[in-house]
């Protein structure tokens, strides 16, 4: 079970841009997230005109450390700690450290 799953809203803690928030559209499997809108890069793509792809440049997001984002806690606006808890029915989940609110997904 990851702390950090796609589809949560993060906060970017580190690097060009820090402070920024956004939803996570996919986390691999080497600890690395695409958070969307954060870290955009330029792709620059050859035309395929078998699979009708269009040349041009590309502009894309980039992959992040999981380290470099926290999740965010709409309750206190800001960057979270995340913890795990097993509730009465068995069930493993996600909660904020900060204000022991389990997290909704």
């Amino acid at each position: 079970m990851r702390k950090i799953r796609k589809g949560d809203e993060v906060i970017i803690v580190a690097g060009k841009d820090k402070g920024r928030t956004g939803k996570v559209i996919r986390v691999t499997a080497d600890e690395r997230v695409f958070v969307e809108g954060v870290n955009m890069i330029k792709k620059h793509a050859k035309p395929n005109p078998t699979r009708g792809v269009a040349g041009g440049i590309i502009e894309r997001e980039a992959s992040l450390h999981v380290s470099n984002v926290a999740l965010f806690n709409p309750a206190t606006k800001c960057a979270d700690r995340v913890g795990f808890r097993i509730l009465d029915d068995g069930r493993k989940v996600r909660y904020f450290k900060s204000n022991n609110e389990i997290v909704d997904v």
